[in-house]
């Protein structure tokens, strides 16, 4: 068996919206990534479909991104139906929690509705929704050292454990 070759780290993350312009602005002027690539086409390459669309994309400070597609519909993209909404997020990381904090204060300032502080032991963070219901998440590592050493030799039992109370007769949702 070869070894895979290991993944160098996030391209872009793709999601669709309502408008583009509207996304435009939330992630540009209010988020402060910048609009790095627009692209507008008639045909998706990776299928052949028939489908006009813009794709654009702003860059993240490592040099990732976050994308868009505008299909051309005004219609707001619709949640999973069996997943509750604080499951799917996209989180970006900053430098501290005072960067986390200010984030807050100036998403505020522009009307959307944060969540307090939230202290996971390892990041704080904050939540809040995009124009297009997609969830975010502003966060600033704090773990103590030797956190993520310990978290990841004790990995593989936790998921163990959780297949085994997933799978047994026990569990119940």
């Amino acid at each position: 068996m070869t070894d895979a070759r290991p993944l160098k780290g996030l391209y872009h993350f793709a999601y669709p919206c309502r408008d583009a312009e509207e996304t435009r602005h939330f992630y540009e002027d209010i988020l402060g990534l910048p609009l790095v690539n627009c692209m507008m086409a008639e045909k998706v390459p990776s299928t052949g479909e028939e489908q006009p669309y813009v794709h654009f994309f702003f860059e993240l400070g490592d040099g990732s991104y976050i994308a868009f597609f505008d299909l051309g519909g005004e219609e707001k993209p619709a949640p999973s139906p069996n997943t509750p909404e604080w499951v799917q997020h996209f989180a970006i990381e900053t430098e501290s929690v005072e960067d986390v904090d200010a984030m807050r204060l100036r998403l505020a300032e522009h009307g959307v509705k944060t969540t307090p502080l939230v202290d996971h032991e390892f990041v704080r963070s904050i939540y809040f929704f995009d124009p297009n219901g997609l969830r975010l998440e502003i966060a600033a590592r704090t773990e103590a050292p030797g956190f993520l050493e310990a978290a990841a030799s004790e990995a593989h039992d936790i998921l163990k454990a959780w297949n085994t109370r997933k799978h047994g007769a026990a569990f119940t949702v």
